[in-house]
């Protein structure tokens, strides 16, 4: 079986963009955008609206995706055009090119090692890491990892996350980020103004919340989840991390459409050029790819994926807060040893 670079270099023959494809998938997602909004638009039928707001805010989880691997360089690489549609996409989503592209490099380059950095992904300690925090900063990672932080992305990862944050630390670089949020909100005041604020939360606020909401429970369930096999900073190996280390996220193939084939991350990892569509045809023409650690839409998959919590290296496995607080309660001083 091959192993790091020369897996990787195997994976390249399907890092290949069939621009046709790219445009005809894009125009696909387009489509039903501007059928739902021209229904919701047309009625005041709430058992009409609700559910058109449902299927943009999952719609609105594909076109991320979209505009995720065009930052990726693995669609619209020739195409200004092309480009200029996905900088549309991330000001919609809330997450400019320029912070995207400095924030998910650096998890690509960073996944699984276990820095405690925050930096594009939830952060993850050892527990020997969590023993040393202090109660603050336990109490700041516990929030940051909380269900209903994530379950709020609109607002924790994307509007502080990612407009007021990495502007905060980079303006020259991220000027853009705040203005992505200012966008977004006059866009809801005016269709409110306009249209209505009822149309305005069908047409906006709800989809947009839905697809930040899922979009970071999948980002968070890709990278923790039971049988992770997390490795020492010393022992981390890229390929490893990208097969071990991100699950394959097992949904049907309605919902593998709606995400754009991301459950099929451990290939998206292994070589994040090819092209979304292309993940599925790489699994299954590549053997190594074919035994990924699985996780689920089903609650008991869900629960067991918020409660990786902290990765006990002894023990091999992620361990929920209570038992690292547990372990970290009776843990034998240094001194005292």
């Amino acid at each position: 079986m091959r192993v790091g670079a020369e897996l990787v270099r195997a994976s390249q023959v399907y890092a290949k963009e069939d621009v046709g494809m790219t445009w005809r998938l894009l125009l696909g997602t387009l489509a039903p955008v501007v059928a739902l909004w021209a229904l919701v638009l047309s009625t005041d039928l709430w058992w009409l609206e609700l559910p058109s707001s449902v299927l943009l805010g999952l719609i609105g989880v594909r076109l991320f995706i979209f505009f995720h691997d065009y930052c990726h360089d693995a669609i619209f690489t020739d195409s200004k055009f092309g480009g200029a549609v996905m900088s549309a996409v991330g000001f919609y989503t809330l997450s400019v090119t320029s912070v995207w592209r400095e924030t998910h490099n650096y998890h690509h380059r960073n996944n699984a090692k276990l820095t405690g950095s925050a930096i594009g992904s939830y952060p993850t300690v050892t527990l020997a890491m969590y023993r040393g925090l202090s109660v603050n900063d336990r109490r700041k990672l516990k929030a940051i990892r909380h269900p209903l932080t994530i379950a709020l992305g609109l607002f924790t990862t994307f509007f502080i996350g990612f407009c007021y944050a990495a502007f905060r630390r980079d303006p020259k670089q991220h000027w853009a980020a705040p203005v992505s949020g200012i966008v977004w909100i006059a866009i809801f005041v005016a269709l409110g103004l306009t249209a209505g604020w009822g149309d305005a939360v069908w047409l906006w606020m709800l989809p947009c919340a839905l697809h930040a909401g899922l979009g970071s429970y999948l980002f968070y369930a890709q990278h923790n989840f039971p049988g992770i096999e997390l490795r020492g900073r010393r022992e981390w190996e890229y390929s490893h991390a990208a097969l071990r280390c991100s699950s394959m996220f097992d949904m049907s193939p309605m919902m593998h459409w709606f995400t754009g084939n991301i459950g099929f991350h451990h290939v998206h990892h292994l070589n994040h050029r090819i092209p979304f569509y292309r993940l599925p045809e790489a699994m299954a023409g590549m053997p190594e790819l074919q035994d990924p650690i699985r996780t689920s839409w089903r609650l008991e998959d869900i629960r067991a994926a918020l409660a990786c919590s902290v990765w006990d290296a002894e023990a091999g496995r992620m361990i929920s807060f209570a038992e690292a607080d547990a372990a970290a309660a009776t843990a034998v001083p240094a001194a005292a040893k």
